[in-house]
């Protein structure tokens, strides 16, 4: 190595230094014209650097120590001066040799090109953005910067890098620079200032975010760290874990979000309840969904909110020339989303769409409504349940007949306003009919006839709580086939036997995926869980694939079709469906597996398959399973031909005259029945198929097929 030249040591580490603490020495004369440049930055150490910088070290290769040396030079050169980093002496002689550490210390001029290896065009961009730290520093300033300024330049920040991170990077190596060995306590202060507003909601990429997080836990938990810097860096470590979960963005933060995070401030926005009622919560730039969501629960008191979350509510409203005049669309939010984003993007929404009266709010209601909800206790998680069925209800979403619409009805009202002697003589008790009984059902009867009807039940609930009523209305929606969904509003892409509109309303619960006309609210159809064998979604759509029973000419046979809609909920849609695999299906196999007398597996082979240490023996064992599903559905298809020969030889000697009456009926479906359940065509068929393909229908040999066929088509998977 020729002297001057700096080794893998020199170019990585020196003397340490605090970012916390104000170093005392002057500026050191570090180049000269003699100066022999050092080979590229190599990638291992041969000595320990500074402990703040530890976590630069597997990232030495983005880092242009020797580029920016050079550039330093010709700017030292041109300039007249002796030198531009401000770092601590070590020893009694003045070290030569230019490093990483050097390069990271602090300087109060501009610097020639990136620290990062970027591409040339966003050179330029790096030393700009180096410009507006050192302005926002208040370095060589005339007077003081004002709080308009600073807010002016930290937007000017966001507006370059959110969208480039690359610059991002670079933006985060130069604040980290600008903290180590700051001579000035107002700029160190301004520099870590600047620094946290940066994190909270524009964090660098993973592998400079690892580096900047140790660093700055560093500084943070430093015995001499200045106080003020100690509370900055800590504020910065809080936002910076959650952005870089959340990642940046995709607005610009409003100059009121910048100026409330300077001025240690919130913002407040309105969140509704599905009964129309709201409450407040206060908000930053930094301030995600899962934030608002606790913030929320601890305002109402709900103890139990992880089903919960925030939905965004459009609803069109009169005025419109939209043929979607009324209808509420209820959007799953994302955990990460930031509220400010969406604050933002209901502004733009309105904008967009000046020829329609657009109103976006914010919604808080259950993702999905599981499994254990019916063992919480908690009030409050109880009262939001019942707003939501009910909600649901009114909407025509629950179809249901006369004799259950009229007891919903006066359990609503019992909730309501409590047992009143004489109903009619309440002014409000005509409202309440039209506001709890749904249109549809409304309109299937003579008005008085519901009222004498709901009033004659009403009166019967003399000693009920208001807490037994809301109870036993919940049990009632609760008991239905599509009970407890979540709803989606959909579009049919694909339909492979016909039998759905154009526009669907699909939903969502323990049992299964439910199929609903919208106008005028009709049940059509479902599918339980252990039908579906495939599902998955990309940014516009979902798709299922599932076993579905034709009724065609008199025969039944399973067949697995795919179905395919338009959706921007498929993400949320897959979710759900496969929390209620977990909730549901995964319970009761291992429940079966433990002891069920009707597990088609011998117990060697369940004890085998119970041993941590035999897991490609399991699988093994259910490729097994899976083949003898696949001979048993072959099977299956066998029978339904020879079922479907001795059908016709009956009907045809008269002796299947019941079962033709109950395939009339197909298509005009009772609320409580599916399409593949609506009547059987022949008894002795029924039992014929069930002596010859128990595994098939049994609950193992639908798991078996789903360890080993079903599958979840994660997002952007879907192919047309």
């Amino acid at each position: 190595m020729a002297d001057g030249g700096a080794g893998p040591a020199a170019q990585l580490g020196g003397g340490g230094s605090n970012g916390g603490t104000t170093p005392s020495a002057a500026a050191t004369p570090l180049l000269g014209s003699s100066y022999n440049f050092a080979p590229p930055t190599p990638s291992t150490l041969s000595m320990p650097i500074p402990p703040e910088l530890a976590g630069a070290i597997p990232l030495i290769d983005r880092f242009q120590v020797e580029g920016f040396l050079k550039a330093m030079q010709k700017q030292i050169q041109s300039s007249g001066k002796r030198g531009f980093f401000i770092k601590k002496s070590v020893g009694p002689q003045v070290r030569e040799k230019f490093t990483l550490e050097d390069m990271l210390c602090f300087q109060k001029d501009p610097i020639p090109t990136s620290l990062l290896k970027v591409t040339n065009d966003l050179v330029s961009h790096s030393i700009k953005l180096f410009h507006v730290i050192l302005k926002y520093m208040g370095i060589d300033s005339p007077s003081i910067i004002s709080l308009e300024e600073r807010i002016e330049l930290v937007a000017k920040l966001y507006k370059h890098t959110l969208k480039r991170s690359e610059l991002r990077d670079e933006l985060f190596a130069q604040l980290s620079k600008q903290t180590r060995n700051n001579p000035g306590r107002s700029w160190l202060i301004r520099a870590w200032e600047l620094m946290y507003l940066c994190a909270s909601s524009m964090p660098p990429s993973k592998d400079i975010g690892a580096y900047l997080s140790e660093y700055v836990h560093y500084i943070a938990h430093g015995a001499t760290t200045d106080s003020d810097v100690r509370v900055l860096a800590l504020n910065t470590l809080n936002v910076l874990k959650r952005s870089v979960k959340a990642g940046p963005r995709v607005t610009i933060p409003a100059r009121e979000e910048i100026e409330t995070l300077l001025t240690s401030r919130k913002l407040t926005t309105i969140v509704f309840f599905l009964d129309e009622t709201f409450e407040e919560i206060k908000y930053d730039m930094a301030t995600t969904v899962a934030d608002a969501v606790e913030e929320l629960a601890g305002i109402i008191k709900l103890s139990v909110y992880s089903s919960f979350s925030l939905f965004e509510c459009r609803k069109i409203v009169n005025g419109s020339k939209s043929s979607e005049v009324g209808n509420e669309e209820y959007i799953g939010l994302d955990d990460n989303k930031y509220i400010g984003d969406l604050l933002s993007e209901f502004k733009s929404a309105k904008d967009r769409n000046k020829g329609e009266i657009l109103h976006c709010k914010l919604v808080f209601k259950k993702r999905l409504f599981r499994e254990s909800d019916e063992a919480v206790t908690d009030p409050m998680f109880v009262q939001l349940s019942y707003v939501q069925l009910q909600h649901d209800y009114i909407l025509g979403n629950y179809p249901v007949g006369r004799d259950d619409a009229a007891q919903l009805t006066a359990l609503q009202i019992w909730v309501e306003i409590g047992f009143i002697e004489n109903p009619e003589s309440c002014v409000e008790w005509i409202s309440l009919l039209e506001r709890f009984l749904p249109r549809q059902v409304a309109i299937t009867r003579a008005k008085r006839d519901w009222e004498l009807d709901i009033i004659s039940r009403y009166q019967l609930m003399e000693h009920l709580s208001k807490d037994d009523a809301r109870n036993q209305f919940l049990r009632i929606l609760r008991t239905l086939l599509y009970g407890n969904s979540v709803f989606f509003s959909v579009r049919k892409i694909d339909d492979p036997i016909g039998l759905l509109p154009g526009r669907i309303i699909l939903g969502i619960n323990k049992r299964g995926v439910h199929f609903f006309r919208p106008v005028p609210k009709e049940y059509l159809h479902s599918a339980e869980l252990r039908d579906i064998k495939q599902f998955g979604s990309s940014n516009t759509a979902v798709f299922f694939k599932m076993r579905v029973a034709v009724f065609f000419k008199m025969r039944v046979a399973p067949v697995l079709h795919i179905f395919q809609f338009e959706t921007k909920q498929g993400e949320e849609i897959c979710v759900a469906l496969q929390t209620h695999i977990k909730d549901v299906m995964l319970p009761r196999y291992s429940k079966a597996r433990s002891g069920s007398a009707t597990i088609m597996v011998s117990q060697n082979d369940v004890s085998q398959a119970d041993k941590p240490g035999n897991v490609e023996m399991y699988d093994k064992r259910v490729q097994e399973l899976s083949r003898e599903i696949d001979e048993s559905q072959k099977k299956a298809d066998q029978v339904a031909l020879v079922g479907k020969s001795r059908l016709e030889s009956r009907l045809t000697s008269g002796h299947g005259q019941e079962n033709n009456s109950k395939l009339e009926v197909i298509g005009n479906h009772s609320e409580r029945d599916t399409l593949t359940t609506v009547g059987s065509v022949n008894n002795s068929i029924e039992v014929f198929l069930n002596n010859h393909v128990h595994l098939e229908l049994s609950f193992v040999g639908w798991l078996a097929s789903y360890f080993s066929g079903q599958t979840y088509i994660s997002k952007d998977a879907l192919v047309y």
